[in-house]
């Protein structure tokens, strides 16, 4: 049954969007099933209003943010809310949940694709806001630890293999030096790129770009994440993403990458310049820089297609 009515709402996304590129109606025919799918819970959610719902995600990092969480806090504002699974390192993204578990030690991209439960799963032209709620990590993580004598401008940057290429989207060297002396003067910059260590992987390789000593080297002012994680591990944080959350909440500017970066960034409001290429990833291809990443908080989304685009953004905005 599942089998022939995605076949009817793969029919029904080609008729509706014949603009399209067929492979990526795929994608709208899962949103699709999604929505259709949530018509199980009409009494549950709307009527008993009873804590049943036991969310448990072991996908990526960037469709939790985007869709799973936003998901959980709706029910949890709801009264519906029973349980959340996740993987390690997750406790604060799920603040609000009474009982979360941190079941999973890695996190298996494919799984992603398995969340008919969640009402939006994938990328999609068209998202339901309806059982989706923002997430105010800003208000709850706010701090007065990590304030400085000028506004905070964090560097979200990455460098791993993407969809099974070399790195793709993210900062150089050259880029970051620029971005540096740019900014320098105005803002207090932290340079945020986690280790394989520090976070729970999924198949996408963490590779070196050596530019943690070349900061310490030819721009000392600059804060490295990593160094503030060895200097409050432990007193003032639990984990990575518990330090990320509260510098985060406490800054308005942000310079990310596609992906899980750049989601998280998006989550604290401000203005976040994102490099994200369009001929890799669907993010452009649905337009959810305009209709999705603003969401998660309000900010202000500059995409920029690719690092001299980024630069120029970063000129013109900081």
């Amino acid at each position: 049954m599942q089998r022939l009515i995605l076949k009817s709402l793969f029919v029904a996304a080609r008729m509706k969007n014949p603009k399209l590129r067929r492979e990526l109606c795929y994608f709208v025919r899962d949103n699709y099933y999604c929505k259709l799918v949530q018509g199980r819970y009409v009494v549950p959610d709307y009527l008993v209003k009873k804590k049943y719902k036991v969310i448990s995600y072991q996908g990526e990092f960037d469709q939790e943010l985007r869709y799973v969480i936003p998901f959980a806090y709706w029910h949890y504002l709801n009264g519906t809310l029973e349980k959340t699974v996740s993987a390690q390192h997750t406790k604060e993204f799920y603040f609000f949940s009474q009982n979360h578990e941190e079941r999973f030690k890695e996190r298996i991209w494919k799984e992603s694709y398995a969340h008919y439960d969640v009402p939006n799963m994938t990328h999609s032209n068209f998202y339901s806001f309806r059982k989706w709620a923002q997430v105010p990590y800003k208000s709850h993580f706010r701090n007065d630890i990590f304030v400085y004598d000028k506004p905070l401008l964090v560097i979200a940057n990455k460098y791993n293999i993407e969809w099974d290429q070399s790195p793709i989207n993210y900062l150089d060297i050259p880029a970051l030096d620029h971005i540096i002396r740019h900014c320098g003067s105005r803002y207090q910059i932290i340079y945020n790129r986690p280790l394989p260590t520090q976070i729970v992987q999924d198949n996408s390789e963490t590779m070196s770009l050596d530019e943690h000593a070349w900061l310490r080297e030819n721009h000392p002012q600059v804060i490295l994440m990593d160094d503030l994680y060895k200097q409050y591990k432990g007193s003032v944080v639990t984990n990575y993403n518990h330090l990320q959350l509260m510098v985060y909440a406490n800054s308005d500017h942000f310079i990310s990458m596609h992906g899980g970066t750049a989601a998280l960034a998006s989550c604290f409001g401000g203005t976040n310049l994102i490099l994200s290429n369009p001929n890799w990833g669907l993010e452009s291809s649905f337009n959810e820089y305009v209709t999705l990443f603003p969401k998660l908080s309000g900010a202000k989304i500059l995409h920029a297609k690719d690092r001299a685009a980024l630069l120029d953004y970063v000129d013109k905005t900081f």
